[in-house]
């Protein structure tokens, strides 16, 4: 596989057709399986840790908060270092199948812990191992397509993602009721081992890179940040810290249904308000996709700006909804449509910029960025949230997302006149 050029992948027309070659290769689709699978494979532990910490070994949640924490402090390192990493065409390979192995292995074991500490570290592996995936991840799918239908491709990719977040916990819930929870804990190694298979079928059915050479280990942020690349992670920042938890969307939805529906129906009514938000962001990958190739070289800009602009609106509504469940359904859909749309965009967006050299690098720090600047969000809006109320954090929120709006709108103005 040729190195030269942005697009760096398949030869063909992105369209596809008679005689020639569709974005949809068999590459694609074994990434967006191991997608659908890791997503399923992690979401099972993730949702029956409180009852493990809690009514099996007896913690108190406090511990899930310190043990939540640490885990996705050392996700967000990870995957800086897992740029790094995935520098190097033929290196990417090796980290992204150990990644997914690890992390399904990992989150397994957890259900054999005796232990608070256990629980602790194993996560902490766990998602260490999530984080140092997934820059090697994205950029195995920038070699395996063109890059005119880069849009399309993490759009797939996204879509898929999303939908293992729908199946999961439901999995989860079939589980438990089949076998309880340290059970559902334990098989939940066989998704995950299944998409470490689906990375391999995608590796073995793309071309080999022509670098032969290792590419040495080296932090590569200045270059990342020149040009346009620079400005477009400076909006996507603005973003991300305007990029609450989705589980602060749920406090707020049951909170607001309580008064008059009880705690236990309004904690149902919320869940399922959370599942609409996955089924939009399910739903609206693959079409934000389709726009951002037609849209061509601002495409995926205009796109990251329209998904900032859903998110804007549903904040404001957070901020100033009522206990009718379908008009805090509205809110719910449209961050789930934002963030289907802003994924994949940031995903394709960066894809292009990037030179190959250091694309590795390049989604390492937007992982990061989202990572941390996801942190901070949670952060401060809970503060703001507790100290005077909901509707002080999400207008915070919303201000966050009028500034990466207008970084993006800038950024998408020179792309133009370029």
């Amino acid at each position: 596989m040729s190195e030269s050029g942005a697009g760096g992948g398949a030869a063909g027309s992105a369209d596809g057709g008679p005689g020639r070659e569709t974005w949809l290769t068999p590459g694609v689709k074994g990434i967006g399986s191991a997608s659908l699978l890791a997503d399923v494979g992690h979401e099972i532990p993730t949702a029956l840790l409180p009852s493990l910490l809690t009514s099996t070994l007896g913690a108190p949640a406090a511990a899930l908060g310190a043990i939540e924490g640490v885990s996705d402090a050392l996700a967000g390192a990870a995957r800086f270092a897992g740029g790094v990493l995935a520098d190097d065409p033929s290196r990417r390979r090796k980290v992204a199948v150990g990644g997914y192995a690890a992390t399904a292995v990992l989150g397994a074991a957890t259900a054999g812990a005796t232990a608070v500490w256990q629980v602790g570290v194993l996560r902490a592996a766990a998602w260490t191992a999530r984080g140092i995936r997934v820059p090697a991840r994205n950029a195995l799918l920038a070699d395996i397509v063109p890059v005119k239908a880069y849009g399309r491709a993490y759009g797939f990719e996204r879509m898929m993602d999303n939908l293992g977040a729908i199946l999961g916990p439901l999995l989860a819930l079939g589980l438990v009721a089949w076998l309880g929870v340290t059970w559902a804990i334990g098989l939940s190694v066989i998704p995950g081992l299944l998409a470490a298979a689906a990375i391999l079928y995608a590796i073995r059915r793309t071309p080999r890179p022509v670098r032969r050479n290792r590419v040495p280990l080296r932090i590569r942020v200045r270059p990342v940040l020149r040009g346009d690349l620079g400005r477009l992670m400076g909006a996507v920042a603005a973003f991300e810290v305007g990029n609450v938890a989705a589980t602060l969307l749920i406090l707020r939805a049951s909170e607001l249904l309580a008064p008059a529906y009880g705690t236990r129906t309004a904690t149902t009514v919320a869940l399922a308000l959370y599942t609409a938000y996955n089924v939009a962001a399910a739903a609206a990958s693959v079409p934000a996709g389709r726009l951002s190739d037609r849209l061509g070289a601002r495409g995926p800009v205009l796109v990251l700006a329209g998904g900032v602009a859903l998110f804007g609106v549903a904040y404001g509504l957070f901020a100033g909804a009522g206990d009718a469940v379908a008009v805090l359904a509205v809110p719910f859909v449209l961050a789930g449509a934002g963030i289907g749309a802003v994924e994949t965009a940031q995903h394709s967006a960066v894809a292009a910029l990037a030179p190959p050299e250091v694309r590795g690098s390049a989604f390492g720090l937007l992982a990061t960025v989202q990572s941390f600047g996801n942190l901070a969000a949670s952060t401060v809006a809970g503060v703001l949230w507790t100290a005077f109320s909901p509707a002080a954090a999400f207008l915070y929120l919303t201000g966050w997302m009028v500034l990466a709006l207008l970084g993006l709108l800038a950024a998408a103005r020179r792309r133009t006149a370029v």
